[in-house]
């Protein structure tokens, strides 16, 4: 088993890509903290894997430093944190409200930095560890009608290459996974209403060359391929997995 007995959080937990990973870090021998800031919903998903759970929102210093302290006092110890918290929202810079701009990037960016502000410090008296963040393959080619979404994912992608540059003395690597399209229950909604499903559907496909989305379990993949020790000679990486679309 590629984790047996490591240490992780795992923020965003409850659905999509986190409960993914989640999952797949448990069958690898991992003890996990699934972290998400509906309760409910960690809490189910995190019963599957015999994980702990802990309702938290990571824009919150408070809130994270109650999470590296439930992580450290069940564990003793943080070996890997993936920091996969975030959402997105529709609007260009004109059309997105402040308001909405600031709540976005408090979770997708800011979140990451302090989760592992706070986290670093407990690896790194533990003899190091290995931090994943989620960008996505926007950080690199853009999106249109997602300004915040964008910035803040480029954000991660930078702030991932300073963290590993900063880090690297004290045996922490650092990295990030950029997906594509991928399949949540946020399209699943979409499609109870939408007027033409099997169109929204083929639209979503037709945004990579292998026209289709990505399950979460392949992103998954990639995160647990960037935390385990396979990828003992990544730092400052962002491994792209999106079905060729920034090939394009």
């Amino acid at each position: 088993m590629r984790l047996k007995d490591k240490a992780a959080i795992v923020t965003g937990a409850g659905a999509g890509i986190g409960a993914a990973v989640m999952e797949l870090f448990a069958r690898e021998g991992a003890r996990i903290l699934a972290v998400d800031r509906d309760g409910s919903r960690v809490r189910e998903v995190a019963a599957r894997a015999r994980a702990l759970a802990l309702e938290a929102d990571v824009s919150d210093e408070a809130s994270v430093t109650a999470m590296v302290d439930r992580a450290r006092e069940a564990f003793g110890r943080i070996d890997i944190l993936v920091n996969n918290a975030g959402y997105g929202i529709r609007g260009s810079v004109v059309t997105t409200a402040a308001a909405d701009w600031d709540a976005l990037m408090a979770v997708n960016l800011k979140g990451v930095f302090l989760c592992s502000k706070h986290a670093i410090p407990v690896m790194s008296g533990g003899g190091g560890g290995v931090i994943v963040n989620t960008a996505s393959n926007v950080a690199n080619v853009g999106l249109a009608d997602r300004a915040a979404y964008v910035a803040s994912k480029g954000g991660v992608a930078a702030l991932t290459r300073a963290m590993a540059l900063d880090h690297a003395g004290e045996n922490i690597r650092v990295n990030a996974v950029a997906p594509g399209v991928t399949w949540s229950s946020y399209f699943d909604s979409m499609l109870e209403t939408h007027p033409d499903p099997a169109g929204f559907v083929a639209a979503l496909n037709a945004r990579s060359p292998m026209n289709r989305v990505a399950q979460p379990v392949e992103i998954a993949n990639a995160i647990l391929w960037l935390a385990s020790d396979e990828s003992s000679f990544a730092t400052g990486s962002i491994l792209t997995v999106d079905g060729g679309m920034t090939a394009w």
